[in-house]
C-alpha cells in the first residue's frame, strides 16, 4: 500500500507531469482569455461605433463654414448699405479676424483624417475661394467705404453696390454650392464607415472563437510532444556546462532548439558562450587601441562587458581630447599665417579668414560683418565685409545697428549666439538642387579689450560642438585684433593722403578765391539793377493782376487786393481757407481736383482758363498761372497764383 502511495508521488513530481499540468493551466486561461473577448465583443461594438463620430466633427464644421459666408455676405451688404450700423461693421471684422481663422485651424486639424483626396482638394479650394472673397471684401467695400465723407461720394457707394451684386453674392453662392457638396460626401463617408466597423466586429468575434478552439487543439498536442522532447536537451546543456567550468569555450551548438523554457535555457547558454567570445574579442581590439569596436554587453548586468566598455570610454576620451587640443592648435596656427600674411588690406583679409574659417569647420556657409567708422554723433552700423556661399546681393549696402537682429544682438551684448532651432527663412543654404533652412548658428563678436569691431556668423546642417564654438571665439579675439590694426594704419594712410591733398586745395582755393572776388564785386553791382528791375516789376504786377500766395495743402495765406476785388471776399473771409471754396461744386469733389492740388505740391506749375465762384456764388472765367515755389533744398514751401478775369 505504500509503495503504490510513493510511485503516485514519483509520478506527480516528474518533469512531464509539471509541464503537462502548466499546460492544462495554459489551456484553461486560454478558455478563459477566450470567453472574456466574447464577452467584450459587445462592448467592443459599441466603443468602434463611438470612434466613427469622429467624421461628425467635420461634418458640424463643414454647416458652421456654410453659415459663416453666408453671414459674411449679409454683413458686408450691411456694410454697404447702413451706414451707421457700426455694430454689423464690427462684427464683419471680427469674423474675418477671429471666427474664419479659428474654423481654419479646425478644419485644417480634421481635413487629413478624410478619405477623400478629391475632398481635401475641395475644401483647399473653398478656402482659397473664401480668402478671395475676404480680399474682395477688404480692398473693394471696407477700405473704401469708412468715413462719412466716402458714403457721400455717389461713385464710391455706386462701385461698392457694383461689387456687391457682381462678386460678393455670386461668388457666395458658390462656395455654399461646394460647401453642401463636400458635406453631402462627407455624409455618405460616415455612413460607409459606420457600416464598415460594424462588420468587423462581426468578423472578429468570429475570428476569436475559431482562434480560440485552435489553442485549445494545439495546446493538447505541445504538451503531449514537450514531454517527449526533454531529454536529449537536458543531456546537451549538462555537457555544455560542464566544459564551461574547466573554461573551454565550445564550438559546437544544439541543432534543434525547442521552443520552453529548456529551449531558452540552449539560446541563453550559446550566447553566453558567444557574449564570451565577443568580450574577448573586444579586450583584445581596446588593447590594440581600436576604440570604435562596437560591443554589446549580455545584458545590464554584465560586470565584465560593462567594465571593459567603461575602460574602453574612458580611453576613447582621452584619445579624442588629445584630438580636439590638435585640431584646435593647428587651427590656431593656421589662421596666424592668414592674418599676418593680409595685415595690410582689409577685403582680402575678411575674404580669407570667412572663406577658411567655414571650411576648417566643415559648415557650409558663413559671414562677416566689421563696424563702419561712423562720426561720434551718428548710430553706429555694422556691414557685411564678406561672405563664403551666401545671398551676398541680398545683403549689399545693408546696414546693421546695434541690437538689430540676432547678429546685432551679438553686438550690443558682446557674447556669443548659438542657435540650434534656427527660424524659418533666418537664412538659407543654396545648393544646385535647392535650399534649406540650416541645423545650428553660431555667431561670435570680434572683440578685443571689451571693443568689438564686428561679428562672425557660421550656418551648418550639422550642430557645432562645443571646442569648436571655444576655438571660433578664440580665432575671434585675433581677428579683431588684426581689423583693429589694418584699420588704423588705413586710417593713418587716408589721413596722410587727406592732408597732401588738401594743401594742394588750398593752393587751388587761394586762385579760386582771388578770382571769386572780382567775379563777387561785378556780381554785386549787376544784383543792385536787377533788384530794382524786380520791384518795379512785382510792383505792376500786383497792382494790375489778382495774386494769391498757398501752403502747399492748398490753404490760403496770402491775397492783393486785386484778388478780394475779383471773387468780392474781404482778407479775414479767405485768410486760413483752402482754395475749394473758390472752386465749382462739381470740380472740388472730383478727383481731377484733388490730382491737382497733389501735382502743385511735387512741385509741377499748371496754368490754364478755370470757371471759379465769388462770394455771390456766381461763376466766373479767370486765367491762372500756378507757380510751386522751392526752398534750396528742393522743398515746395508755398504755391503762387496770378490771375486775371476773361472778359
Amino acid at each position: 500500500m505504500e509503495e503504490k502511495e510513493q510511485k503516485k508521488l514519483r509520478l506527480r513530481l516528474t518533469i512531464g507531469n509539471k509541464i503537462l499540468g502548466g499546460f492544462i493551466i495554459l489551456i484553461a486561461l486560454f478558455i478563459v482569455n477566450g470567453a472574456i473577448i466574447f464577452w467584450k465583443g459587445n462592448g467592443i461594438d459599441s466603443v468602434v461605433n463611438s470612434s466613427s463620430e469622429n467624421y461628425r466633427p467635420s461634418q458640424e464644421a463643414i454647416q458652421d463654414f456654410v453659415l459663416l459666408v453666408t453671414r459674411s455676405k449679409m454683413l458686408v451688404t450691411n456694410w454697404v448699405y447702413l451706414q451707421t450700423n457700426q455694430e454689423d461693421k464690427e462684427a464683419l471684422k471680427a469674423l474675418q479676424k477671429t471666427d474664419y481663422p479659428a474654423l481654419y485651424d479646425k478644419l485644417t486639424k480634421l481635413m487629413p483624417k478624410w478619405e477623400s483626396e478629391e475632398q481635401r482638394r475641395a475644401m483647399d479650394t473653398v478656402f482659397l475661394k473664401f480668402d478671395t472673397l475676404i480680399n474682395i471684401q477688404k480692398e473693394s467695400i471696407m477700405a473704401p467705404l469708412q468715413s462719412f465723407e466716402n458714403y457721400e461720394d455717389p461713385i464710391t457707394k455706386l462701385l461698392a453696390e457694383d461689387v456687391i451684386e457682381s462678386q460678393i453674392i455670386p461668388r457666395t453662392s458658390d462656395l455654399i454650392r461646394r460647401l453642401n457638396h463636400i458635406d453631402a460626401q462627407q455624409s455618405k463617408v460616415t455612413d460607409q464607415s459606420d457600416q464598415d466597423v460594424i462588420s468587423s466586429i462581426k468578423s472578429l468575434r468570429n475570428y476569436t472563437l475559431i482562434l480560440g478552439a485552435g489553442i485549445i487543439v494545439i495546446g493538447l498536442l505541445s504538451a503531449i510532444f514537450l514531454m517527449r522532447a526533454i531529454t536529449r536537451p537536458v543531456n546537451f546543456l549538462k555537457n555544455v556546462v560542464v566544459k564551461l567550468g574547466r573554461g573551454e569555450l565550445v564550438e559546437d551548438k544544439q541543432a534543434n532548439v525547442s521552443n520552453d523554457e529548456i529551449g531558452e535555457m540552449a539560446v541563453a547558454m550559446d550566447n553566453l558562450v558567444t557574449g564570451l567570445k565577443s568580450t574577448s574579442l573586444f579586450a583584445e581590439n581596446i588593447g590594440n587601441g581600436n576604440y570604435q569596436t562596437e560591443f554589446q554587453p549580455l545584458s545590464e548586468h554584465d560586470v565584465l562587458g560593462n567594465a571593459l566598455i567603461n575602460m574602453r570610454d574612458n580611453l576613447s576620451k582621452v584619445a579624442e581630447d588629445d584630438k580636439k587640443r590638435n585640431w584646435a592648435t593647428e587651427g590656431q596656427a593656421k589662421f596666424g599665417e592668414i592674418l599676418r600674411t593680409n595685415n595690410s588690406d582689409l577685403n582680402k583679409l575678411a575674404d580669407e579668414i570667412i572663406g577658411n574659417l567655414v571650411k576648417y569647420l566643415k559648415a557650409n556657409q558663413g559671414a562677416l560683418y566689421i563696424v563702419d567708422d561712423t562720426a561720434a554723433d551718428e548710430e553706429p552700423t555694422m556691414s557685411m565685409k564678406a561672405c563664403y556661399a551666401w545671398d551676398k546681393k541680398k545683403y549689399l549696402n545693408h546696414k546693421i545697428h546695434r541690437g538689430e537682429g540676432l547678429a546685432g544682438q551679438a553686438w550690443q551684448e558682446g557674447d556669443t549666439v548659438y542657435l540650434t532651432e534656427v527660424p524659418q527663412n533666418y537664412v538659407r543654404i543654396v545648393s544646385g538642387l535647392g535650399d534649406a533652412n540650416p541645423t545650428a548658428v553660431v555667431i561670435v563678436p570680434l572683440k578685443v579689450n571689451d571693443q568689438i569691431f564686428g561679428v562672425v556668423e557660421i550656418a551648418s546642417f550639422t550642430e557645432f560642438r562645443d571646442f569648436e564654438i571655444e576655438f571660433v571665439q578664440k580665432i575671434a579675439e585675433s581677428i579683431a585684433s588684426t581689423i583693429s590694426s589694418v584699420k588704423i594704419n588705413a586710417r593713418t594712410q587716408r589721413l596722410l593722403e587727406e592732408s597732401q591733398e588738401m594743401t594742394e586745395q588750398m593752393r587751388a582755393q587761394e586762385e579760386e578765391m582771388r578770382q571769386n572776388m572780382e567775379e563777387l564785386q561785378a556780381t554785386q553791382e549787376e544784383m543792385q539793377r536787377s533788384q530794382g528791375e524786380t520791384e518795379s516789376t512785382l510792383n505792376a504786377i500786383h497792382g494790375s493782376l489778382a495774386v494769391a500766395d498757398y501752403n502747399p495743402d492748398g490753404t490760403i495765406v496770402k491775397v492783393n487786393s486785386n484778388f478780394l476785388e475779383l471773387f468780392g471776399y474781404t482778407q479775414d473771409e479767405v485768410l486760413g481757407e483752402h482754395h475749394r471754396i473758390l472752386a465749382s461744386k462739381e470740380e472740388k469733389n472730383g478727383e481731377d481736383y484733388r490730382q491737382f492740388w497733389r501735382d502743385l505740391a511735387n512741385g509741377y506749375p499748371k496754368k490754364g482758363a478755370f470757371k471759379r465762384q465769388n462770394r455771390k456764388g456766381e461763376l466766373i472765367n479767370i486765367r491762372s498761372t500756378f507757380s510751386p515755389i522751392k526752398n534750396r533744398s528742393g522743398e515746395v514751401v508755398k504755391i503762387m497764383e496770378i490771375a486775371y478775369e476773361l472778359k
